[in-house]
């Protein structure tokens, strides 16, 4: 089976990477390879479903760049394709005065991003955007949205197949092996191989597998967190609008729990970040010695634990106990009830991690002979996955094309 180009990862970077491919090279045929049996399977389709604005990522950066020029695009493909979403805006709440410093901060960022709309809003226009909130002060952030992210990618994957009838996707197939040639690579799957000119890798929470089997010489590595989700019962749908977010703390490198309205019409309350002891494993009790040997034979792991000490024993208890994740909730929201949630699903963030335990916090992306590789995708991924998938097939013309 030999093609132009392969695309190893069936996220939705992976089916905007191969959507932005085929558009713009319609004559050459691509092959999109996930190895579970349907796209979407991970970060994509266990995510919050939150179009995010740009508001907190450093100006210039490639998460700012490609966050809003994604999100608008992201908006745009949705309207055109009929994927369920809604521009609904959120606020952002500051609860106590220490926060009120780094709540500037993000507005000045804001601001330096060109957030469409962003302002900032008083206790008492807080309480008109959200009753039953409870701030000091805050930002709305109009632009912000919620969107169904399988839909998004399941549409991308299709359109670029309507593009190219030649080209192929195919689901269930797992990599095992890069075999590299002159001119070419052959890929070992566990159903067939494959050989390519090309090869893009969207791997996500495989990412740093991947690139060793593909000979990049990478001393990161890629540590999973699961984040768990709780869900507004019926009786508790009432007190939450749109989407409430609190002020992040920046020694945290998470945005902290917040308040989702779903495209279903669900709300969500989430997610805590604690250490998973396997990459995909979405239970509490989920465990792959592989994983687990991976991660804490690593020096960067232990050194993320001890830098973040305080915090990681907070979200572990958190993780076992809806009381104390209540308590969390009710910063925000002080009337919310033990019966106003119940758990919820919960999804697992793939953080590429230094050997000083500092999270890549930029996306990154690096280029190993004939491939390209997505190392680091975290939150906005999703939100900037066209802007992505335009960024890798204009570097793709850039190092493989030119001549």
């Amino acid at each position: 089976m030999k093609y132009d180009i392969a695309i190893i990862g069936g996220g939705i970077v992976g089916a905007a990477t191969f959507y932005k491919l085929q558009n713009k090279n319609p004559n050459k045929r691509i092959v999109l390879i996930e190895k579970e049996m349907k796209l979407a399977g991970h970060q994509t389709g266990n995510n919050s479903g939150v179009i995010h604005s740009g508001l907190y990522y450093k100006p210039g950066s490639l998460k700012a760049e490609n966050c809003i020029k994604g999100r608008h695009e992201l908006v745009a493909f949705a309207k055109k394709y009929d994927i369920p979403h809604d521009v609904c805006g959120k606020i952002v709440v500051a609860t106590h005065e220490k926060e009120l410093d780094n709540l500037e901060k993000i507005y000045q960022t804001g601001l330096q991003n060109k957030i469409e709309g962003l302002k900032k809003i008083t206790s008492k226009e807080i309480k008109e955007y959200e009753p039953h909130v409870d701030g000091i002060a805050g930002l709305l952030v109009p632009c912000t949205g919620i969107i169904d992210f399988v839909a998004a990618t399941n549409k991308m994957a299709e359109l670029a197949l309507e593009a190219q009838p030649l080209s192929k996707m195919v689901l269930g197939c797992e990599v095992k092996d890069i075999i590299k040639s002159d001119d070419s690579s052959t890929i070992v799957t566990n159903q067939n191989d494959f050989k390519t000119k090309h090869i893009v890798f969207c791997a996500g929470l495989q990412a740093d597998r991947l690139a060793k089997k593909d000979g990049v010489k990478l001393k990161e590595k890629v540590v999973g967190f699961r984040g768990d989700y709780y869900e507004l019962t019926k009786q508790g749908m009432h007190k939450v609008k749109h989407l409430i977010y609190p002020v992040p703390n920046p020694d945290f490198p998470f945005l902290g729990v917040h308040f989702t309205r779903m495209t279903n019409g669900e709300i969500e309350c989430g997610p805590n970040a604690v250490f998973t002891f396997k990459r995909e494993g979405y239970r509490k009790t989920d465990f792959s010695l592989k994983d687990t040997f991976d991660a804490l034979t690593y020096k960067g792991t232990w050194k993320l634990f001890f830098k973040n000490m305080k915090f990681g024993i907070d979200e572990y208890r958190r993780a076992f106990s809806k009381k104390l994740f209540l308590k969390t909730l009710q910063r925000m929201i002080p009337s919310l009830t033990m019966d106003d949630i119940k758990p919820g699903r919960s999804g697992v963030r793939a953080l590429l991690l230094s050997e000083e335990g500092d999270t890549r916090d930029d996306f990154r992306v690096e280029y190993h002979d004939n491939a390209i590789h997505v190392l680091n995708a975290p939150s906005p991924a999703a939100t900037a996955s066209l802007a992505i998938g335009d960024y890798i097939s204009e570097e793709f013309e850039k190092y493989f094309y030119s001549e």
